[in-house]
């Protein structure tokens, strides 16, 4: 049983954990399942925070669950019970027109930046249109299940871009990709440039700002009925890496800013089913806080959402690899994909399409011949 004398307002935070190839041979109700993936876990590793102290951090069985949240207020059990709901809810599919991408198994999204000065691949796609285009094709034909078309660089101090130079960037690319049946995300912040990648046959909208960062955003996303990719960052100012408090618990924190921030989107009319969700790795954390959301992140299943996660030759790569500059971060990349399979992730969002793929059908091989084992 949890210790006694929790307040009844402390947060409470469930995190699927000590994981098996399989159920198969286990005591029946001893395993579950994470969502409608190939993941099974036998315990739930239980955080009660008030404020920036830790109360209670504790593992307690799947068989059992419920009888060990005994002697906890009426309101947290109830917190906790829906927290496990959402961790084995199912992640329905995405109808994007012609296109259905489902969730049994991980997908990969393709970064397709239009941008002179993105902190990886800056520069490489500008200024042509069709070349730009052919880049994104050549993702889809590698496996990318979504085209993820972004015209601004949000870099740290990236420059601030006008939105009308940021369509003239992004819809040539768009109208290409989409007249050809590739399905494409729009990665902006704006909701003009929204309006325009939508109109130019985007169908989903991937937000670094969770829609906080421009007024009309939420309106435009609720309108268009399309699905949207709520980030985290720790502001919704022109720079999303601003970030002067830092985190008690970066889990915990980006958590409840993404709890908040679907709540919001809910109450604007945007459905749950279309939404799916990105701890934002990289932006305003430092080195220990990217380390704790990796090994954190199968937290965020609890928000009984579609997870994305981005960690593509992201900045921790380097630091733990003598310094290796953006395009020499394939490795590390690849294996935060995997990681970030072997923890749920419906969705990983990478530079290096081919490798990506590669590496998540292995994880799927091996994911089915772990579930068939006698």
């Amino acid at each position: 049983m949890i210790a006694s004398h929790i307040p009844a307002d402390a947060r409470l935070y469930l995190k699927p954990t000590w994981f098996v190839p399989s159920p198969i041979g286990l005591a029946e109700g001893s395993a579950a399942r994470m969502s409608n993936g190939l993941v099974w876990f036998q315990a739930y590793e239980l955080t009660l925070l008030s404020g920036r102290e830790r109360l209670v951090r504790t593992t307690l069985p799947v068989a059992g669950f419920v009888d060990a949240l005994d002697g906890l207020p009426e309101p947290l059990v109830e917190r906790a019970q829906q927290l496990a709901a959402n961790i084995s809810a199912m992640r329905p599919p995405l109808a994007l027109g012609d296109r259905t991408i489902r969730f049994d198994a991980p997908q990969v999204m393709a970064i397709l930046n239009v941008t002179p000065d993105s902190f990886s691949d800056g520069g490489k796609h500008m200024d042509d249109p069709g070349a730009a285009a052919d880049a994104g094709f050549a993702m889809a034909a590698a496996g990318a299940a979504l085209i993820d078309v972004g015209g601004e660089s949000t870099r740290p101090k990236a420059a601030r871009l006008w939105e009308g130079d940021e369509i003239a960037r992004v819809v040539p690319v768009i109208e290409r990709l989409a007249a050809a049946g590739v399905p494409v995300s729009i990665d902006t912040r704006k909701a003009a440039v929204m309006e325009a990648a939508l109109n130019a046959g985007a169908r989903v909208i991937n937000d670094v700002s969770a829609l906080a960062h421009d007024p009309r955003a939420m309106e435009v996303a609720a309108a268009s009925g399309c699905p949207v990719i709520l980030m985290h960052a720790p502001s919704a100012g022109d720079d999303p890496h601003d970030n002067p408090n830092g985190y008690a618990d970066v889990v915990a924190d980006v958590f409840d800013m993404l709890e908040a921030r679907i709540n919001a989107c809910v109450a604007a009319g945007i459905a749950r089913d279309r939404i799916m969700i990105d701890p934002g790795l990289g932006f305003g954390k430092s080195l220990a806080d990217n380390l704790a959301l990796v090994n954190g992140l199968a937290t965020f299943q609890a928000l009984g959402l579609r997870l994305l996660f981005a960690g593509s030759r992201k900045r921790l790569i380097g630091a733990l690899s003598n310094e290796a500059p953006a395009a020499d971060r394939l490795g590390g990349s690849v294996a935060l994909a995997f990681r970030a399979a072997q923890l749920g992730a419906q969705m990983v969002r990478v530079h290096d399409v081919k490798e990506s793929v590669q590496a998540l059908h292995l994880w799927r091989g091996l994911a089915d011949a772990g579930l068939s084992a006698v």
